[in-house]
């Protein structure tokens, strides 16, 4: 029986390169479905796709998690599409209008705090949010709100008896407890609304876990560690690419001392891969499992309490 995976933001980055693992492990006996808030690049990530995995089944869904009528809309065709749901990788997510502080990051450098600073941001890290038209801030409703929203509305699909499901979600190494506050869930009042909005991922599942399990359907959390995609290259928008080139040899430096650089977005996408292939029910529902890197290049998957 073919698996049905859905994947939000699946057309770049990890999220993309998830894809590509998943249909060189088995091109046949999969249904992949790319959740996009840009159509033309999701159109872009299923050609290249079906250019390295010809027969494979690749379709197209237009959703903004950030909007809760595109959710609603994109669900409902979900519904209709398959009877089924047996991945959901909640992906997607935003860290929009970055601040760096470049004093704090040249003073990082010289410190005992430099690898904690990288794989992190810890300490160098702002960010601007904004209102949707919904009312709701802008980074919980992508990375946080819109995925719970669709959960709820898949739970046809997602919850059947006799069978498992399972929540994948993509947290980050950036999901600092300081930043989250239960009497601003929102984060409207601070100034790191990413690492909100990422900690309370990891909670939310937690939480997932004791409603779903007794349904079959489970929830896990993974850290792809410091990976150079978009939203990494957006932190630093002015930097030109000569200086991120001089960079990458640092950053290989690095990883002989620290396994959380997997640098790249095949190796973050490393856990993703893993969970697809472990029974949702051995896994500990406490635990997020990070994507490693070792010096010598090698991926592999380590669970660490939440």
């Amino acid at each position: 029986m073919n698996k049905v995976v859905l994947v939000t933001g699946a057309n770049s980055g990890i999220g993309l390169a998830l894809c590509e693992r998943l249909l060189s492990q088995d091109t046949e006996g999969l249904q992949l479905c790319l959740a996009c808030r840009n159509m033309r690049r999701a159109q872009a990530a299923r050609s290249a796709l079906l250019t390295s995995h010809p027969s494979a089944q690749v379709a197209l869904l237009q959703m903004d998690t950030s909007s809760i009528s595109s959710i609603i809309t994109a669900a409902q065709e979900v519904k209709l599409r398959y009877n089924r749901l047996d991945y959901l990788y909640l992906n997607a997510g935003i860290m929009p209008n970055p601040q760096f502080d470049i004093k704090a990051f040249f003073k990082g450098l010289f410190s005992s705090n430099i690898i904690t600073m990288f794989a992190t941001g810890e300490g160098i890290l702002t960010q601007k949010d904004c209102v949707t038209p919904d009312g709701l801030q802008e980074v919980f409703a992508t990375n946080l709100f819109g995925h719970f929203l669709l959960i709820r509305e898949l739970e046809p699909v997602l919850c059947h008896a006799g069978r498992t499901s399972q929540l994948i979600w993509t947290s980050s190494s950036n999901a600092h407890r300081s930043a989250f506050n239960l009497e601003d869930i929102q984060h409207q009042r601070g100034t790191q609304p990413y690492s909100s909005s990422k900690y309370a991922s990891d909670l939310l599942s937690l939480a997932l876990n004791t409603h779903y399990n007794k349904q079959g359907l489970y929830s896990s959390v993974i850290c792809p560690g410091f990976v150079m995609t978009s939203l990494t290259f957006g932190i630093l928008p002015s930097f030109p690419a000569f200086l991120w080139t001089l960079l990458m040899p640092v950053f290989w430096f690095i990883r002989m001392f620290t396994n959380t650089f997997t640098l790249t977005a095949y190796n973050g996408a490393e856990a993703l891969f893993w969970l697809f292939r472990q029974k949702p029910e051995s896994l500990d529902p406490q635990a997020k499992y990070h994507s490693l890197t070792s010096g010598l290049g090698n991926n592999y998957t380590q669970p660490r309490k939440v």
